[in-house]
């Protein structure tokens, strides 16, 4: 096994998408994600907890598990199975959420003028309860078109996509964001992200909001990454993440 301790995260209050009454899971650390699949016979381990905590609600991953594999060179399957605490004033529920299931393909390659981009289609399958606020009730389902561009320690990323929201009172609805990132040290990148919500429901408003993040590599195993922020249109909400990330590729435990 490659040199590097195990960093063990105990402590999960994590990130929002804004409107839902149920949490919904995007890129790590942030809602915009990035064209970028993971390395070919790669595979990403997240252990994590995301949230949205209003006045009168709270509603958090506790925590969930995301699993992401480079199975082919520009191809990754995405699966998310989240444990789901939901309060509205003083009715509380804890349960399995809604199970996430994605393809993420980098169809472009990045070079000096073009960016890189991808799609990243995904499903929510309804595996919650919606009585009890864990989950939707209805299978959902996004479309996002996303792009990126490095330059030297700079990189940035974002796009957005069409969310089919099914279930009564639901309205489909779009979503778009941006995010740039520095990296400070090899160990360490800080990043910022600014995005805007269409309403999911009928009778709810849009929201705009931002977040901001950073990942912290232990090694090339064991990260950490955080992000917090809010929204400054839209429902008074506050959001933030935090996971841990093991990454295994050939070879690393032989």
């Amino acid at each position: 096994m490659k040199s590097g301790s195990l960093f063990i995260s105990a402590l999960f209050y994590g990130l929002l998408m804004l409107v839902n009454p149920v949490v919904s899971l995007a890129g790590s650390p942030f809602l915009t994600d990035d064209p970028e699949p993971g390395e070919y016979r790669h595979l990403e381990f997240y252990i994590a907890s995301q949230s949205q905590i209003t006045r009168h609600t709270k509603n958090i991953t506790t925590p969930h598990f995301e699993i992401n594999y480079g199975v082919l060179p520009d191809v990754q399957l995405h699966l998310i199975t989240p444990f789901c605490y939901s309060q509205n004033d003083e009715v509380k529920h804890y349960g399995y959420g809604d199970t996430e299931l994605g393809i993420k393909w980098r169809f472009m390659n990045e070079s000096e003028y073009i960016p890189m981009m991808g799609i990243f289609p995904m499903v929510q399958v309804p595996t919650g309860n919606e009585n009890k606020g864990v989950g939707n009730g209805n299978a959902q389902y996004y479309i996002p078109l996303w792009i990126q561009k490095k330059r030297e320690k700079w990189l940035s990323y974002g796009g957005g996509g069409y969310w089919i929201n099914q279930g009564k009172n639901n309205n489909n609805y779009w979503f778009a964001g941006w995010q740039i990132q520095r990296q400070i040290r090899e160990s360490l990148s800080l990043g910022i992200e600014v995005f805007h919500r269409k309403a999911s429901k009928s009778g709810d408003k849009n929201s705009t909001g931002f977040n901001i993040g950073a990942v912290i590599n232990f090694s090339e195993l064991h990260h950490m990454l955080f992000s917090a922020g809010r929204d400054v249109v839209g429902p008074n909400t506050f959001t933030s993440y935090v996971s841990y990330q093991l990454t295994i590729g050939p070879g690393d435990f032989e």
